[in-house]
């Protein structure tokens, strides 16, 4: 299969581009290089998304396109409300673009963002989204791509599958989310600070995430048109998450407690079932398991040596 894969100097765009290597033929794009894995440098094209006419000089004649470029932190969003308009017209040009080429699907990365704070205990399922649930500039930037994505569908054939995403975290990560910050706050004996003392997620570890996605492209003519959670299915209180680093550290950090911030979700437990009844997906790595994993890979990747 040929595949372009926007984002693809990003956390989970390299770890799925260095996958997909292995069976497919990809062409990444990206503003920026990957500072990872220099072989992905020479099969990826930097092009900013923003602007149409710079998709002159992508190469065409795709059968799936996989959009995942996008300003993905929701704080910075809250700050600057300008970078969820970078995502809208990102997936619009790439849209754009896909209906021009005749490429035969797109799939499309979301978040669990999408939901907001939906207060029961249950398991959230695909169905949940509510416009009025929206948080924050970011969610919105979201919701839009989604819609926007239906409405190639309906307009114009265009077939796809969407994933929403919740707290990927592990390899290929040195942003300002929380495990990576956290991480290089342990080692350094920094506070850590905490905002939400209740504050539950679901963290995903970048293999099962990638996995998810995998199985979605073998299947995409069979799944098109769906929607689904790719997580671990698990809600994890943010201060576990915390001492666990700590202890995987020998860390003497403090933790100081803030509230929420403003645009965060702050409860969310992905229901997997329809990911685990159409793709055979089946998360495999647990909270303390992955955090051990993305501990190791720091150690020997970012911090060597310091």
């Amino acid at each position: 299969m040929r595949i372009l894969l926007t984002g693809s100097s990003g956390t989970i765009g390299t770890r799925l581009f260095e996958t997909l290597l292995s069976s497919h033929e990809v062409v990444g794009v990206d503003i920026r290089r990957n500072k990872w894995n220099s072989e992905l440098n020479r099969k990826t094209v930097i092009v900013d998304l923003r602007e149409r006419k710079e998709f002159a000089r992508l190469p065409e004649h795709f059968d799936i396109a996989i959009h995942f470029a996008a300003n993905a932190r929701v704080y910075e969003l809250v700050k600057e409300p300008r970078l969820a308009l970078d995502n809208m017209v990102m997936t619009f040009n790439l849209l754009e673009y896909a209906r021009r080429n005749r490429i035969g699907g797109v799939l499309f990365a979301s978040s669990r963002e999408s939901y907001g704070n939906i207060m029961d205990d249950e398991a959230i399922s695909e169905d949940r989204v509510r416009l009025d649930n929206c948080e924050s500039p970011y969610a919105a930037s979201k919701v839009s791509g989604e819609a926007m994505v239906q409405a190639y569908r309906r307009a114009y054939g265009l077939n796809f599958v969407m994933i929403r995403f919740s707290n990927v975290y592990g390899m290929y990560d040195d942003s300002e989310r929380v495990v990576p910050i956290w991480t290089r706050q342990c080692m350094k004996g920094e506070d850590l600070i905490v905002y939400g003392k209740d504050k539950l997620l679901d963290f995903t570890y970048i293999d099962d995430a990638v996995d998810g996605v995998v199985r979605a492209i073998d299947r995409f003519d069979k799944v098109g048109g769906n929607v689904f959670n790719i997580a671990y299915g698990e809600a994890v209180a943010l201060l576990d998450v915390a001492n666990m680093l700590k202890r995987l550290l020998n860390s003497n950090s403090r933790m100081v407690i803030e509230g929420n911030r403003p645009g965060e979700v702050w409860k969310f437990k992905a229901d997997v079932s329809k990911a685990k009844k159409l793709l055979n997906y089946q998360p495999k790595v647990a909270i303390e398991d992955g955090l051990t994993r993305a501990v190791e890979w720091y150690k020997r990747s970012m911090f060597a040596g310091k």
